[in-house]
């Protein structure tokens, strides 16, 4: 593709040669067939070295830039749609494969596909254009959305529901069932998981999460969300609009977490808790408690004894009232020596 095309399509102010490009690539791998952008001024320095056919940057970055350029206010998101439109995703090659199992209730879309090896159960309905790639599970009365693509070895369980365009990588499960125990004096008994999980459209969940089913409610993601890789979301859960969080997250079930957060790896968060709308969690983090109002938090604490973790908690939340006390405890002191001072 063109640079002008490129521009036509996405906008920007192209300065320079109008080359062709063939990829993206990083600034300083980048050959002179390859499209690479520039977001920190840090590594500006990359850019008389560069080889690229073309970067992109903001206007604040441009001067004494020689290198054929793309001004525009955000590169990584045009970088972004660049890179989709010179590396789209396979095409889809309608049909289903005679390695396939479809069930003869199943419906299938004309212009889907199915790939050797996948299974789509009785009920089961597969929307246009979707893909089901080998080793794929479908099962009873579920639903894949319009364009969405389920990876090798990926499952949604029955009567679980996955919107248009929605992306499930290798070995994600949606819909299994949630941890539902009951203590029955010496034994424990299953709670049968009688809900849903509910995926919405323009989704992408990661390769090996999973995602439970309710236990009476469904479990929903909202669309637009982001989930990445081993993730667990338990039962009952609702993940809200283009909520974000990285790999190795826990969410224990009926957890509500609001439109827009993001959620760094390894964070922690507990049952039945409220997380509000634009909230960021930071990786690593331990949320025990809801958190009513957005903004940034973090904080996570070495492991200890229960009793002597509970114990410096509280020490902590106390922290800043305790120091206040510190310092009025030195002025006072302070004070009392100065008009020792004066009596000597």
């Amino acid at each position: 593709m063109r640079l002008s095309q490129l521009v036509e399509k996405l906008g920007g102010e192209l300065h320079g040669a109008d080359a062709e490009v063939t990829r993206v690539s990083s600034l300083d791998g980048a050959t002179p067939d390859a499209l690479t952008f520039l977001t920190n001024p840090r590594f500006k320095n990359l850019l008389v070295d560069c080889k690229a056919a073309c970067v992109l940057l903001k206007a604040a970055d441009a001067q004494d830039v020689t290198v054929p350029h793309i001004v525009t206010d955000n590169p990584y998101l045009y970088y972004a749609r660049a890179a989709a439109l010179l590396h789209p995703a396979p095409a889809v090659r309608a049909g289903i494969h005679p390695a396939a199992y479809v069930d003869a209730t199943a419906v299938v879309a004309a212009d889907a596909e199915v790939g050797p090896g996948a299974t789509v159960c009785a009920g089961a309905v597969i929307g246009a254009g979707a893909v089901i790639m080998p080793q794929a599970y479908v099962g009873e009365r579920a639903q894949v959305g319009a364009g969405a693509r389920m990876y090798p070895q990926s499952c949604l369980m029955a009567e679980c529901i996955i919107g248009e365009r929605v992306i499930l990588h290798p070995g994600a499960v949606i819909g299994a069932d949630g941890f539902g125990n009951a203590w029955a004096d010496d034994h424990w008994e299953k709670i049968p998981q009688l809900g849903r999980a509910i995926i919405g459209d323009d989704v992408e969940i990661g390769a090996n999460t999973t995602i439970d089913r309710g236990a009476l409610e469904d479990t929903i993601v909202a669309n637009g969300a982001r989930i990445d890789n081993l993730i667990m979301i338990g039962h009952n859960c609702q993940i809200g609009e283009h909520a974000a969080m990285a790999s190795c997250v826990g969410i224990a079930g009926s957890t509500r977490i609001g439109a827009r957060c993001q959620i760094g790896g390894a964070a922690m968060i507990g049952g039945h808790l409220d997380i509000a709308d634009g909230t960021i969690i930071l990786a690593a983090t331990a949320v025990t408690k809801s958190i009513r109002e957005p903004g940034v938090y973090g904080g996570p604490i070495p492991a200890a004894p229960q009793d002597q973790w509970a114990k410096n908690a509280v020490h902590l939340r106390r922290l800043e009232v305790t120091n206040n006390k510190v310092k009025q405890l030195e002025k006072q002191v302070a004070a009392l020596l100065a008009r020792d001072t004066q009596e000597e």
